[in-house]
């Protein structure tokens, strides 16, 4: 069996409704995003949160110093799991995120989180590309709506769409009772 390890991307103020970049669904998203951390804790499996800050500190969102920035409570770390931060959507960009998994001898990752177009997918490529094996339980993700070329792409379209293209060829994608049935 290959060791596995979730990586818990992103769940911080900034998404909620009251943050700067409120997504569609994230209350539901951190809700499945608790289940699969319980039962990472109870199967004692590493578990890896990622907290995205700005580079600069004006940074318009995610400022570095601010309320917005700190991992939603429901979903945040207790001693021991270590949190990573990141500046990029790719959370092994410039983060010792693969020495980490490399070390502790992780074969298979499960990612969850926010932003279902951005950093979920970002992260799930990059970890495809090192040669993990890559599940993303999806309603433990979040996005939001987009604008391209005059139109609004509501973000259900957007969540099928990034985890349609997952599926294609980088990740299995599956809810969050089925991971942990």
């Amino acid at each position: 069996m290959n060791k596995r390890a979730i990586i818990v991307v992103d769940l911080q103020n900034e998404y909620l409704p009251t943050g700067k970049l409120p997504l569609v669904g994230i209350d539901a998203a951190v809700v499945n995003a608790a289940r699969v951390i319980a039962a990472a804790r109870a199967k004692s499996e590493l578990l890896i949160h990622v907290r995205h800050e700005g580079a600069q500190p004006d940074a318009p969102f995610f400022t570095p110093d601010t309320a917005g920035v700190q991992i939603i409570p429901a979903v945040a770390s207790v001693e021991g799991e270590p949190v990573i931060v990141k500046n990029y959507p790719n959370s092994f960009r410039d983060t010792k995120l693969k020495e980490l998994l490399d070390a502790q001898g992780v074969k298979e990752v499960v990612v969850i989180g926010a932003m279902s177009h951005m950093c979920i997918e970002a992260t799930s490529r990059a970890a495809a590309d090192f040669g993990y094996s890559v599940t993303v339980a999806h309603d433990a993700c979040a996005t939001m709506n987009l604008e391209f070329d005059g139109t609004t792409v509501p973000a259900a379209q957007v969540h099928a769409a990034s985890m349609s293209a997952l599926a294609f060829g980088y990740a299995s994608i599956t809810t969050t009772d089925k991971y942990l049935a």
